[in-house]
């Protein structure tokens, strides 16, 4: 029986969701974007050419596929836009046919950029700074949480668009005297919306309807996020998180479906761990073994370009996401990365106090004091990369995989052995689970 399928990343984000997504993609009928901006980046690399997204769900570059942006998604009309011309130049065709944007998505305007690097640098001078990519993503879910955003639909209504840029000035402005900066005019703003309508009003619909619509048809939905469990707003190791709700609850809140059209809940997962910016991360590596993971896994930002920190995978950490997000089955990336070690760590729990504990706790302070709880494994020297069945990987790689699926409490469904999208050991195909 076909299923809908959603991807969330199970780790810190940067799993390797862009490769598995393209690789699904095929198989779908429709992308759903259900959250984040465009701080996320997928890399999809088809027939040799790389394209890079942010904002445009993947399915986009596939002719057929209908790519949508969910009511979750925070829109930064000028990002967008640049990415639709890039793609364009590089020959993919982007049209209201084929992209459809929710109408009542909030907007990212300046301000919410300006006022992103303003207080990350202010808390650089203090030592407490979150490690945001300064896109105005955390300002843009405030105003949309505090009901003085402007979303998409008010593009198309230029009469009602001033009270609305007022009411979101009068916060704005008080909060930037506060920060000893000079006001916003309200003109400004409603220059920078009249500027953008024209582009972005063909894309607009009514979200939820349409894909209602095309799911009593029987249409196949893959609902992609960004980021991972672990920097979700509720879930993640707050304060060092992201703005939103990157769980896979919230690709039913995000796009106007409900839960139970959600179906396969397919969770990325790295072979090793790494995260980018501030904040815990227990099995990290500050060693050779670390820089090694680091440059055989190209481990640099799709947006930021950013260095990744890298460490041993936590097993622990990916059953708490198992859990949160009720995954199903998981794709395990970038296997070939271990290739040559001598030895692999896995975590499969803590120590906090000098007693052992099987999952992170909520509490900023004890999760900067926990120490992992590690079991050795054997390495491989044999190559992993490019491998297409479970008889091209050493005996080593296999028991590997098999301890992984046994800590984490998921099994492995798909299993990526390189950046090529066709090298992937296929267990079982998410769209007919």
């Amino acid at each position: 029986m076909m299923t809908n399928v959603v991807v969330v990343g199970s780790q810190w984000g940067d799993e390797g969701k862009g490769k598995i997504v393209d690789w699904l993609s095929e198989r779908a009928d429709i992308v759903v974007r259900f959250q984040g901006g465009h701080n996320a980046g997928h890399t999809l690399v088809i027939d040799g050419v790389s394209y890079k997204l942010s904002l445009l769900p993947s399915g986009v570059v596939r002719p057929g596929k209908l790519a949508v942006i969910g009511n979750g998604v925070v829109i930064d009309p000028h990002a967008l836009i640049a990415e639709i011309d890039k793609l364009s130049a590089q020959g993919v065709k982007i049209t209201p046919e084929n992209l459809r944007i929710a109408d009542n998505a909030t907007l990212i305007l300046s301000l919410h950029r300006e006022l992103d690097g303003i207080r990350e640098d202010a808390a650089s001078n203090s030592g407490t700074k979150i490690g945001t990519t300064r896109r105005g993503i955390g300002p843009a879910y405030e105003d949309k949480v505090g009901r003085r955003a402007i979303r998409v639909m008010d593009l198309a209504d230029l009469d009602t668009l001033p009270a609305k840029v007022d009411r979101l000035l009068t916060h704005h402005n008080a909060l930037r005297r506060g920060l000893g900066e000079a006001e916003i005019s309200h003109q400004a703003i409603l220059d920078e919306l009249s500027a953008v309508a024209a582009r972005i009003l063909p894309y607009m619909d009514t979200v939820w309807l349409l894909l209602d619509r095309q799911r009593r048809k029987g249409a196949r939905i893959l609902f992609e996020g960004a980021q991972g469990t672990l920097l979700d707003i509720d879930h993640g190791t707050y304060p060092f998180v992201t703005s939103s709700n990157t769980v896979a609850g919230q690709a039913a809140a995000g796009s106007g479906m409900g839960p139970g059209a959600l179906g396969y809940i397919l969770g990325i997962t790295k072979a090793y761990t790494t995260r980018v910016g501030e904040g815990p991360f227990p099995t990290e590596l500050e060693d050779e073994v670390g820089q090694f993971l680091g440059e055989r896994g190209h481990e640099f930002g799709t947006v930021t370009g950013r260095k990744r920190r890298c460490g041993w995978f936590d097993a622990a950490l990916v059953r708490q996401s198992v859990a949160a997000n009720g995954i199903t089955g998981i794709a395990l990336t970038k296997l070939d990365v271990l290739d040559g070690l001598d030895e692999l760590k896995i975590c499969v729990g803590y120590t906090l106090d000098g007693q052992e504990i099987e999952h992170l706790p909520a509490s900023q302070a004890q999760q900067a004091s926990v120490k992992p709880v590690y079991i050795t494994l054997e390495g491989w020297k044999e190559s992993t990369v490019g491998a297409r069945k479970w008889a091209d990987l050493p005996a080593q790689a296999i028991k590997y995989v098999r301890q992984v699926e046994e800590l984490i409490g998921a099994p492995v469904a798909l299993l990526s052995t390189s950046p090529e999208r066709d090298d992937t050991i296929l267990v079982t195909d998410p769209f007919e689970d």
